[in-house]
């Protein structure tokens, strides 16, 4: 009997001697209310202003590249030469043909002015003044004809040498010279782009379009930023261009152009950025980190510190992101304390231990993040 008591009141100790729970630390930053530009980004594909399809418009063995690949060339520059020897003789041709038309067609009138005034004394008969008026016109139209073959030729020699139509940055050639090439060639010989300004195209959906339609006058007064794909901001702000003439029925959006200047031909068609507008400034918003906002099934809850350092989980309507900020419409006050770490084991009514949020700035360029210490 004595032993059992002594084992009891030992486990007896023990109970008293538990320690109570740990209160959880954790990190918290207030809740700040100030006026904020509320931005919209679209991803953004970049295209030439004007995209000129250089192609033959005759047939034969390509001679000359003029041009240098990538650099700038003017309207009119010429790029490519087709031996012109072919389209010569062509022309040479016609001009013979043109001059005995001519020749048949002078023997004609004269012809038609002996047979006139004789006709009106009777000395010949009618039919021989209808034979030479049919004929003196028959040769006039085979001059006209043979003029037109004249023209037709000097213009396809023209076409022997292939210029730029308009001022910009002409592409690699993609064909070889001594190549036989011509109107119906699948590929081009090269293309030339007007670079300055740029355009840059994005895809909006319907309801940022309606939105877009209401604005009016006021979307394109939008201050446009255009964000590299190295994450630097294009230093020239663009400006509404063109929109498209219908929503894409497979995907629902609307195409929107967008002008950039680019003086110095820095950006080139084919390249990817975020196009980010500044819509409007709401006023008094209040902010907190994306990371203090958790979404648990289509739900959007803040966990809050409140009265005697209790939390206090609460569903929160959020709005528009500002950076690493998120404005929340409802569900928070000015100056109240929000968990940014610790969130996850934190519970409604749990008392914790807050202190301030301290973010960790993102390393200099060039210089790595030093990894994490082991805990030991």
């Amino acid at each position: 009997v004595l032993v059992i008591a002594g084992l009891g009141l030992v486990g007896c100790r023990k109970e008293t001697a538990k320690p109570a729970p740990s209160v959880p630390v954790v990190e918290t930053v207030q809740v700040v209310q100030r006026d904020v530009p509320v931005q919209r980004e679209w991803v953004g594909v970049l295209d030439g202003l004007v995209n000129a399809t250089i192609r033959p418009q005759v047939s034969g063995y390509l001679v000359r590249q003029v041009y240098k690949e990538g650099e700038k060339v003017r309207k009119g520059q010429a790029l490519f030469e087709i031996d012109p020897r072919p389209f010569q003789v062509a022309l040479d041709k016609a001009k013979a043909q043109l001059s005995q038309q001519i020749a048949r067609h002078e023997t004609a009138q004269a012809n038609l002015a002996r047979i006139r005034p004789l006709a009106a004394k009777n000395a010949v008969s009618q039919k021989d003044l209808d034979d030479a008026v049919g004929t003196e016109l028959s040769t006039r139209s085979a001059v006209e004809g043979a003029q037109a073959a004249v023209e037709e030729a000097q213009l396809n020699l023209g076409f022997t040498k292939i210029t730029s139509p308009v001022d910009g940055i002409a592409g690699i050639a993609k064909t070889q010279l001594g190549n036989l090439v011509g109107p119906s060639m699948q590929d081009e010989l090269t293309s030339v782009s007007t670079l300055d300004p740029i355009k840059a195209y994005i895809n909006i959906s319907e309801r940022e379009y309606l939105n877009t339609a209401a604005a009016g006058k006021q979307v394109e007064q939008l201050p446009l930023q255009l964000i590299l794909g190295d994450g630097k901001i294009y230093p020239h702000p663009g400006r509404f261009a063109i929109m498209d003439r219908q929503v894409d029925p497979t995907t629902g959006t609307m195409k929107i152009g967008i002008l950039f200047p680019n003086p110095d031909n820095m950006l080139r068609p084919g390249q990817y950025g975020r196009v980010r507008a500044t819509v409007r400034m709401q006023q008094g918003a209040l902010l907190v980190p994306q990371r203090a906002v958790s979404e648990i099934q289509g739900r959007y809850l803040l966990a809050v510190v409140g009265a005697e350092n209790k939390i206090e989980v609460r569903p929160a309507q959020v709005g528009a992101r500002i950076d690493s900020d998120w404005i929340i419409e409802q569900g928070i006050k000015p100056g109240e304390q929000v968990v940014v770490e610790g969130v996850q084991k934190v519970r409604p009514g749990m008392v914790v231990t807050p202190k301030p949020f301290q973010s960790t700035p993102p390393p200099s360029p060039g210089q790595a993040a030093s990894p994490p210490s082991e805990k030991r």
